[in-house]
């Protein structure tokens, strides 16, 4: 699993997001979001930029038994990662050209910190030789199928505001069964206009799609005061909660629930039954519990609430 950064504005467009399996997008701080991509059946030789690892990556890199991709962290979510069991797990990039791990730099011209790109396509032989187990992992199988579920609300735009700065929607196409990623292109802060611009991956060409987005509620807790004035952020991704599936251009109600610590979510109805996805990738759009929604006809809006 690999984070990508979402802010500053000029790193975009990223690379890689379109060969993820799997995105989980949440809130960082100081009104920015970030991306933690999990690459499991495709490789990249450039996914990034790759950025800073927070508490909440923890919770990815154990459900999909993976390596956590990272470009240094705050001192207290470093030292909390180092000492726990992932430490063997945490590979933290450089700017710099390294061969193990590999890390590339990009072809703009920009700050070197914005700049590192990690190449998936060269870990195997990087794990082979510092001897690391970086074999297929052995993961739960979730509940597929391209066959349209039948029932649901109509959803044509889900549209999540993190804040001013970053906000986004995904757009339904019917005739590709896929959302499209639309990224803010003003800064509301600044007192523009709210505007849209398609979102692309620079690696593929491709504009950034999904063929599942879901959305889920889960707590942002400050473990102390001194948390609390930095936005340092422990996401509680443990137990259940809340969610929306959306795939086909319909909307479920669901419950998430991680009854295992070490495998993928589940997602089921609010009856407790399996939602099938659609085949292919799924982002998830990680808001606070105390978020809030409306719908506007076919638009959803999710809008994030801090602590």
């Amino acid at each position: 699993v690999i984070k990508i950064a979402n802010s500053p504005d000029y790193i975009r467009p990223q690379s890689g997001l379109t060969l993820a399996d799997v995105v989980y997008e949440y809130y960082i701080e100081w009104g920015d979001t970030r991306f933690i991509a999990v690459m499991y059946g495709n490789d990249s030789p450039m996914v990034g930029p790759v950025r800073s690892g927070r508490y909440f990556d923890e919770h990815v890199a154990r459900m999909y038994h993976a390596f956590l991709m990272f470009k240094g962290a705050d001192p207290r979510e470093l030292s909390y990662l180092q000492s726990s069991t992932l430490n063997d797990f945490l590979v933290i990039v450089y700017s710099n050209n390294s061969i193990c791990p590999p890390v590339v730099l990009g072809p703009e011209r920009r700050d070197s910190y914005n700049n590192a790109f990690f190449n998936t396509a060269k870990w195997a032989a990087c794990a082979l030789k510092k001897g690391i187990d970086n074999s297929k992992q052995v993961l739960r199988g979730g509940f597929f199928t391209e066959q349209v579920v039948p029932g649901g609300l109509t959803a044509t735009r889900i549209f999540s505001f993190f804040s001013g700065y970053s906000y986004n929607y995904w757009d339904y196409d019917a005739a590709t069964h896929k959302y499209f990623r639309y990224q803010e292109a003003n800064d509301l802060v600044a007192k523009k206009r709210e505007a849209y611009a398609p979102l692309s991956d620079a690696q593929t060409g491709l504009p950034v799609t999904t063929d599942n987005v879901v959305v889920l509620f889960v707590p942002y807790i400050f473990a102390n005061q001194y948390d609390a004035h930095d936005e340092v952020y422990h996401i509680d991704l443990l137990a259940s909660g809340n969610a929306y599936v959306f795939r086909d251009g319909v909307a479920t109600p669901a419950i998430w629930n991680r009854t295992d610590e070490d495998q993928p979510l589940l997602l089921t109805t609010l009856t407790g039954d399996p939602i099938y996805l659609r085949p292919g990738r799924t982002f998830y759009e990680v808001m606070g519990v105390n978020s809030t929604y409306t719908q506007d006809g076919t638009d959803w809006h999710f809008n994030f609430q801090t602590p």
